[in-house]
């Protein structure tokens, strides 16, 4: 099977490489950089230049493709392009005849657009799936572990012992590690039979951040707290790795999250997921072992 991954040089989508080149398929790897082709080189994969605004261009490298696995980044200039990429990427898909198409939405589909621009265009662009005639699977992640490998939680951890991050204390979330939703996006790749189904998946402990503290305080053997970043904090730290405009976004989003009244869930019971896509799942200390030196001085 040919698979086309947009996005593939993200934390995100990377891990969807080795996924699926371990099933046996033959990897294509789409970038607007060719500084990116070693990268997705050495990871296995055949690099295609590619910009995700040029629709003719995504057309001629989706020709021969079986399946493709697609992303929105959240550190786009402006949001709202990442309809047009979208729609650019299904258009492709259609009129090669692409038998399968998994898109990530990295994060958990709100049911209402609020305002958001980030979040509000992924309703748009489920719709556009749902009207695009092209066979397709949505796999909706909550919040990623990677996230805390980024310099606001990292420095934190290591100068004053907090794992830092921009949520609630009180608030439980199911961190999920990105190879594990990579190992999920592949077996969905291989799977047309489920197209038109929507999965909200997760890790498998619901973690509070006192709880998440408490992993980092077994795997370090230090006593580790839990900082709740106040999110203007966040968003001024996020404007030194990327556009203002998509800092704001990101930003906007967690102060709804320290402003809800009631938290919104970001855990499911994976029993049945993991029935129809099994994969094995990485626990959140596993998580922290595996990435332990980062967190080191």
């Amino acid at each position: 099977m040919k698979v086309l991954v947009f996005g593939a040089t993200g934390s995100q989508q990377f891990p969807v490489i080795d996924a699926v080149k371990r099933k046996g398929a033959e990897m294509y790897a789409a970038t607007s950089s060719e500084k990116n082709f070693p990268k997705l080189q050495a990871a296995g994969s055949i690099p295609v230049l590619a910009d995700m605004a040029d629709a003719e261009r995504l057309k001629e490298i989706s020709k021969g493709i079986d399946a493709i696995s697609f992303l929105i980044p959240f550190s786009l200039h402006n949001p709202m392009n990442g309809l047009l990429y979208a729609k650019n990427v299904m258009d492709a898909a259609k009129a090669n005849g692409v038998k399968n198409s998994v898109w990530n939405t990295s994060g958990y589909l709100l049911p209402a657009k609020v305002g958001i621009p980030g979040e509000d265009l992924k309703l748009d662009v489920k719709e556009y799936f749902e009207q695009s005639g092209v066979p397709y699977i949505i796999i909706e992640p909550p919040i990623y572990a990677e996230n805390l490998l980024a310099p606001y939680t990292t420095n934190y951890v290591k100068n004053e012992q907090k794992v830092a991050y921009p949520t609630p204390e009180q608030m439980p979330i199911g961190w999920i590690a990105s190879k594990d939703v990579g190992a999920i996006v592949a077996e969905a790749l291989y799977k047309p039979e489920l197209s038109g189904q929507s999965f909200k998946i997760s890790g498998l402990e619901n973690l509070k951040g006192n709880d998440l503290a408490q992993k980092f305080s077994i795997v370090l053997g230090k006593d580790i707290s839990y900082y709740a970043m106040p999110p203007k904090e966040f968003g001024d730290i996020l404007k030194g790795f990327m556009e203002q405009e998509a800092a704001n976004s990101i930003q906007q989003y967690y102060q709804s999250l320290a402003d809800a009244e009631e938290y919104p869930e970001k855990f499911v019971p994976m029993q049945d997921v993991l029935k129809k896509l099994p994969v094995k799942m990485t626990l959140m200390e596993e998580w922290v072992k595996e990435n332990r030196e980062v967190f080191l001085e």
